[in-house]
């Protein structure tokens, strides 16, 4: 009995003593100038589990101080861009001084960080482009929608509208969900977010199944930056231009043991002055169903201006924390918040004139705005990786909480006769899980399911002043709430493989919406409820390890925006009216399309021709709506444009990207998009818009180092005239921007100038044509402006972590 307690004492002191903690310490410092390196990386790895057991980081002066458990460790001593130095089979039984640790600079990473960090790459999937976003001096100090602008295939238009072959609905997701980032007015948040805050830009023109069927024109997947190195690192940006703006934007990261702390934080001002111009003939005659003159007085012209002063001031930060649960699983909280007070006064100008244009009177119209928005996100994501490589379970889930309110007073010939009020509301919870198993090396499988519960409330209120008592009164004809609601459940699943040179995925998305659009103040009450399956085909043969060719099919889905269908009349103008339209149906379309890409040499050759057949598809028309207002005592018609389900549309379109890197100093890249859309259909009221449209764009990006490393960039855009519709034609619209950047610091800063819109040309100028009245129209939504930013980088390079997946192409399906 003494013995076995005896052996128990002796085996317990054994354990204590293997188990008991030391202390190690250390200085890391730069092998060449002898400077202290802070924030690198020490790893104890334990030999038997080979994981990590435990580490640190160095502080200012490059000293660590930790804490480990005795034992014998592989211990690993890293720093971005230096060779890493490990002591292998390094036995810790007590507390010791590693003494100084010297690293030198790893000079084929350098080169391999600075190629990436020049230019934008591309990676290639079966479903999907990806664009990651290198060196772009001329969206230094701008917005997401800048870097979009300058994305082959995408463009976005005067008003900020983001395009995607031409082709307006674009469904645009953050890291791959719906996200507060966009909010409720998705053209305007993606103004104020800064340039900086994207890593990557996933072009998806045949999405697979497991993406929302929303979107026919396809899906633009904007990735955001969040390093994974460990210790501290991070960058800040300050930027000021004229017109006016400045702003102030960075991200942050902390990673230590298994807990990575990650921010990204901004503040922007920005004024963007702009105007629009009209000049209308009303043809002031009216036939019988026999096609009689039965009135014919003489036509009259009206003149329209505007002047737009806009004020932006916004704030936005995204707090996240990632921690690794185990060596397999991670769980993801992050909470987003965007608070933005706009101002924009609106100067509207109304002459009005006889047949000779003899001035009759002239209406000056003020409409000053202030829009207070705010939105609140709460994201959860769990991954599981199972132990064969791609075997993973992952589940979101996203509640977001935003609200705008909109307000202002209409001053008419100086007396302020109008008061509007916007109230939205609006609340979404996203829920999703997905699962995928490979099978064998080269197959897998995919299931999942989404589900997006969105309720939008918004109160609109109008009074109107009383002449006879001075006093403002509630408008009931004007005045209306208006309550939406969007429930949209999917399932899907996907199998993929890869037989010698041929990929292939195939995939079915079976997706239930559920609408419900109530106006109480109206007592009108409605109800949608229709359910599709959407099919996807994507297909890959590789020709060599140089060329490739694809195949894809997907069938898409567009939606009706709540703001396509809120019935609201805008009350900018009397005489021209935006109101939404409730009835409108979602529209389905079938997609197709072929790509090639081809290396050779120091080119890349990328091309795609695609189709599109859509039903129910819906365009924005003008009609006159038969009511006059009294502008100044005079009579006037009021226009309304409102958009309408159009019975088909066909369009097939061709595009090409070309890039040519001609040395470490030179690169240029162009990509050309031509598009043809043929449209049949009739209005309620008999007008037939069957209407053949065909347009193109073109954009060229040069490159260039000049003496003293300065880097000059200049980018190029053309778009050619086009046909709206058969009631609207554009002309055609050139834009210039030319950016300068030079690095200092030794790469820790760089110093930006842009100027967009050299030529201040970027200008929507259209002609309306409809049997009561034609009209030409000049629009530009921003002038020319100028702008000066600043980075600085503290534990990055210019390019924060090369891409995993690297730079050539890669065929891997989604998952």
């Amino acid at each position: 009995m003494n013995l076995k307690l005896t052996f128990l004492l002796l085996l317990i002191t054994t354990i204590s003593f293997a188990q008991k903690e030391i202390t190690i310490t250390g200085n890391v410092i730069d092998a060449d100038e002898n400077f202290p390196l802070e924030y690198a990386t020490i790893s104890f790895i334990d030999k038997l589990e080979n994981k990590v057991v435990t580490g640190g980081i160095t502080d200012i002066d490059g000293k660590f101080e930790i804490d480990i458990p005795s034992g014998t460790y592989d211990v690993k001593i890293e720093y971005l861009s230096y060779k890493t130095k490990t002591y292998s089979d390094k036995v810790l039984d007590k507390s010791m001084d590693l003494g100084t640790v010297s690293l030198s600079l790893n000079m084929e990473a350098l080169d391999a960080v600075e190629v990436i960090a020049e230019r934008t790459t591309v990676e290639i999937k079966l479903d999907k482009k990806i664009y990651n976003v290198g060196k772009d001096l001329t969206v230094r100090g701008g917005t997401v929608s800048d870097v979009l602008d300058n994305v082959p295939s995408v463009s976005v238009d005067v008003e900020g509208n983001v395009s995607l072959r031409g082709q307006e609905n674009v469904r645009i997701l953050i890291n791959g969900k719906p996200s507060g980032l966009v909010g409720l007015n998705s053209t305007d948040a993606l103004r104020q977010l800064p340039a900086e805050s994207i890593e990557k830009v996933e072009v998806i023109t045949s999405p697979s199944a497991r993406y929302d069927s929303e979107g026919t024109a396809g899906i633009l997947n904007i990735i955001l930056r969040r390093s994974k190195l460990q210790g501290l690192n991070g960058a800040i940006t300050t930027n000021v231009g004229y017109n006016p703006s400045a702003g102030i934007s960075g991200n942050i990261n902390y990673r230590t043991g298994n807990v990575n702390i990650f921010n990204t934080s901004g503040y922007s001002y920005r004024e963007s002055p702009g105007h629009s111009y009209s000049s209308r003939q009303n043809f002031n005659k009216d036939y019988d169903a026999s096609g009689n003159l039965i009135i014919d007085n003489p036509d009259t012209f009206i003149d329209e201006s505007s002047e737009y002063d806009r004020v932006r001031k916004g704030f936005n930060t995204n707090l996240g924390v990632e921690w690794y649960v185990t060596n397999s699983a991670s769980i993801t909280t992050s909470v987003f918040y965007r608070n933005s007070d706009n101002e924009r006064n609106t100067t509207n100008i109304v002459d009005q004139f006889d047949s000779n244009r003899n001035l009759l009177s002239s209406s000056l119209r003020l409409d000053p705005e202030l829009e207070d928005d705010k939105t609140l996100q709460y994201a959860l994501n769990f991954d599981k990786q199972f132990e064969t490589s791609g075997h993973k379970l992952t589940f979101d889930f996203q509640y977001e909480d935003s609200n705008e309110d909109e307000n202002s007073l209409v001053n008419i010939n100086g007396v302020n006769r109008e008061k509007v009020v916007t109230l939205e509301d609006q609340t979404r919870v996203l829920l999703q899980t997905d699962y995928v198993l490979p099978i064998g090396d080269k197959s897998q499988f995919e299931i999942g399911y989404r589900g997006n519960f969105n309720k939008q409330s918004t109160d609109y209120i109008v009074e109107i002043l009383d002449d006879n008592t001075n006093q403002f009164v509630v408008d009931d004809n004007l005045t209306n709430l208006f309550n939406y609601k969007e429930y949209i459940s999917a399932v899907y699943t996907q199998y993929g493989s890869k037989i010698g040179k041929f990929s292939y995925l195939l995939g079915l998305r079976l997706e239930n919406t559920q609408i419900t659009l109530d106006q109480p103040t109206t007592g009108e009450f409605k109800r949608k409820n229709y359910t599709g399956l959407f099919p996807t085909i994507n297909l890959n043969y590789e020709l060599s390890e140089s060329e490739n060719l694809t195949l894809a099919y997907s069938r898409r889905l567009r939606r009706p925006r709540s703001y396509f269908i809120n019935p609201f009349p805008s009350r900018s103008s009397v005489t021209s009216v935006f109101q939404g339209n409730p009835d409108l149906d979602p529209s389905y379309s079938g997609q197709y399309d072929i790509g090639y890409l081809k290396r050779f040499g120091k080119f890349t050759f990328d091309t795609s021709l695609y189709y599109s057949h859509a039903t129910d598809v819906f365009n924005f028309i003008q009609i006159d709506t038969g009511e006059t207002v009294l502008v100044n005592g005079i009579e006037e018609n009021v226009i309304n444009r409102t958009p309408i389900n159009l019975a088909t549309q066909d369009r097939v379109g061709f595009e090409f990207t070309l890039a040519y890197r001609g040395s470490k100093k030179w690169n240029i890249n162009t990509n050309f998009n031509f598009f043809q859309s043929e449209t049949e259909g009739v209005t309620p009221n008999g007008l037939d818009l069957g209407n053949k449209n065909s347009s193109w764009f073109v954009r060229l990006n040069n490159k260039y180092t000049l003496p003293g490393n300065i880097d000059w960039q200049t980018r190029l855009f053309y778009t050619g005239p086009r046909s709206e519709d058969s009631q609207n034609d554009r002309d055609a619209l050139f834009s210039a921007t030319l950016a300068f950047s030079k690095d200092l610091f030794k790469d820790k800063a760089s110093i930006a100038f842009n100027v967009s819109d050299v030529f201040n040309s970027r200008k929507r100028n259209q002609t309306t044509t409809t049997p009561t009245f034609t009209s030409e129209s000049e629009f530009q939504w921003r002038e020319r402006s100028f702008n000066l930013s600043f980075t600085y980088r503290f534990n990055q390079k210019k390019k924060r972590e090369r891409s995993e997946r690297g730079d050539g192409n890669n065929f891997d399906f989604e998952g």
